[in-house]
């Protein structure tokens, strides 16, 4: 049975997409840890991320630091942070966090919850960011 991330790549769920090529998609966490959380996956529907061949994996990390790069312009943090944690879905997936403190990226924390005006917003300045 297909993932939820595989559902949302192949376009049968909406997403609020940031990036998106033949191999690789971003899109807001509709459970934000943080303004501008993302979450990064593969097109290719591996469960566990070190269970990527070589290339997937590098291009994955690659499509990660791109729109993490992106993430920095659009989003007022001093940084992005990474983490990968892949228990919740099951598909390979990074998420890329805005933080101003290591607390930020606490996934035990109460989420935010957004519009769907302001998730299209905040969608829509980091994909310009790109």
């Amino acid at each position: 049975m297909a993932s939820i991330f595989s559902k949302i790549a192949a376009g049968e769920i909406p997403s609020y997409k940031v990036a998106e090529d033949k191999d690789f998609m971003a899109f807001l966490d509709i459970f934000p840890l943080a303004k501008g959380h993302v979450l990064v996956i593969p097109k290719k529907e591996v469960d566990y991320l070190f269970d990527l061949d070589q290339e997937t994996y590098a291009g994955l990390m690659e499509f990660s630091r791109k729109v993490a790069i992106a993430m920095n312009k659009a989003i007022s943090c001093k940084r992005i942070g990474v983490a990968v944690l892949g228990l919740e879905v099951p598909h390979a997936h990074v998420h890329l966090v805005p933080l101003n403190s290591e607390r930020d990226i606490d996934f035990s924390k109460p989420k935010l919850q957004f519009s769907s005006d302001e998730f299209t917003a905040i969608a829509k300045s980091i994909a310009a960011a790109l």
